[in-house]
């Protein structure tokens, strides 16, 4: 059987109501059924995955309605036995959010952590340049680069890192260096 993540993510976000506060507490929630101990497949199995859950979210305060929809989507993956594709519905439940609410996803990798004043600049120049809402950025450290920093949001790549500059260089010099030579 195939599985379809765009479906389970537009089912979230149309049973959500485009609700975020139910994307929080899916986010929530997903860490306790990870740590549940043993496999949780099926109906039984999900219907005592409701009580662990209702009782998580009484723990962290979360407010209704936003439960009830993380813990039926929850457990309705659990008993379709699809709840090992979590990770990847999140990421296309957040795509989705994203999209309805103007937001520009980000990620940045770095060699070094980025200081919090280029943060901010990189978010504004990034929403005067989009036209997005708002951007969050998720920032990787990445040593191989050496300096700089690469972006990629939406269909884009930036390599503004040292290494891809080096690199560049050094194709550069290899095609000069493979160019047949004029006036010879």
């Amino acid at each position: 059987m195939m599985f379809h993540g765009n479906r389970w993510a537009a089912a979230f976000v149309a049973l959500a109501d485009g609700k975020p506060e139910a994307f929080a507490c899916l986010k929530a929630l997903v860490p306790a059924v990870k740590a549940a101990p043993g496999a949780l497949f099926g109906r039984p199995a999900s219907r005592r995955l409701e009580k662990l859950l209702a009782e998580c979210a009484d723990a962290a305060g979360i407010a209704q309605p936003a439960v009830t929809y993380a813990i039926r989507f929850i457990t309705l993956l659990v008993e379709k036995n699809l709840f090992s594709h979590i990770d990847s519905i999140l990421h296309k439940i957040e795509e989705r959010f994203n999209q309805q609410n103007g937001i520009l996803a980000v990620t940045a990798e770095s060699a070094a952590p980025l200081d919090s004043a280029f943060e901010d600049e990189l978010k504004r120049r990034l929403r005067e340049y989009s036209g997005a809402a708002d951007v969050t950025l998720k920032s990787h450290l990445v040593p191989e680069l050496l300096g700089g920093y690469r972006l990629r949001f939406g269909g884009y790549y930036i390599d503004a890192s040292l290494k891809g500059q080096i690199e560049s260089m050094k194709a550069g010099l290899e095609a000069a260096a493979l160019a047949p030579v004029q006036g010879v």
